[in-house]
């Protein structure tokens, strides 16, 4: 089977600014109630010992770091192309003592090979912020390398229904990273994609209001499975 490869060798930084980058943390943490997104989507992934857990766009390994908490056990492997967030992910895993991988790269074939089946696949504001084709690339790589009854967690910005998180949204992330690559998440494009790229099931099992919009978190599996439930 032939690689899927991205269109680019270019990435959108942090904040969409390079030099915005020492400030993603304090920003998310302060802009997008991470402490309540980040708990919902933790919770429905449920780590357990023994798990291999894949994050694509690990960023600065917030998540990574609060699965390792939760399950220190679990093969944890993030991967992000962009090498000063993941300087900032090695320092985080490091001083919560925390056994996490991270690979400076995208997500590619051979990556999904040598990793082997995985039982979990996780991403995070990641998709809102690359071209059309590019987010169903990642989705479709995200559910090749996920072993049999393997499941998908994603958080990231759906469909904007109320003006009000539809004004947020406009103010906010697409100010910092444009229209073109976001509005297609605004419209409620992603359910559709996840589809495409071969999950038979998909939710939407929470939407969350944000300053920056509304976070939508999905579950997605490649085969027919009973949907877990989540953790309170």
């Amino acid at each position: 089977m032939s690689d899927i490869k991205p269109a680019a060798d270019t990435f959108t930084p942090a904040l969409g600014q390079h030099w915005l980058t020492p400030l993603y943390d304090v920003a998310i943490r302060t802009l997008t109630r991470e402490s309540v997104w980040r708990r919902a989507l933790a919770n429905q992934v449920d780590p357990r010992d023994g798990d291999g857990i894949l994050d694509v766009g690990c960023g600065t390994g917030t998540f990574l770091t609060l699965l390792a908490n939760r399950a220190p056990k679990a093969h944890l492997v993030g991967i992000d192309p962009d090498p000063e967030v993941l300087a900032r992910a090695r320092l985080k895993a490091a001083k919560a003592g925390a056994s996490i991988e991270f690979v400076q790269g995208f997500l590619l074939e051979d990556v999904v090979t040598r990793l082997g089946p995985l039982t979990k696949v996780v991403s995070s504001l990641v998709l809102h912020q690359v071209p059309l084709a590019e987010k169903l690339r990642i989705l479709s790589l995200m559910r090749r390398a996920l072993a049999d009854g393997g499941e998908a967690h994603i958080a990231d910005y759906g469909a904007q229904t109320t003006p009000l998180m539809r004004w947020l949204f406009q103010r906010t992330v697409q100010r910092l990273d444009g229209s073109e690559n976001t509005q297609p998440n605004a419209d409620g494009v992603l359910p559709d994609l996840m589809r495409e790229a071969g999950f038979r099931q998909v939710e939407e099992r929470a939407k969350i209001p944000t300053p920056t919009g509304s976070i939508s978190i999905y579950w997605c599996a490649g085969s027919d499975l009973r949907a877990p439930r989540t953790k309170p």
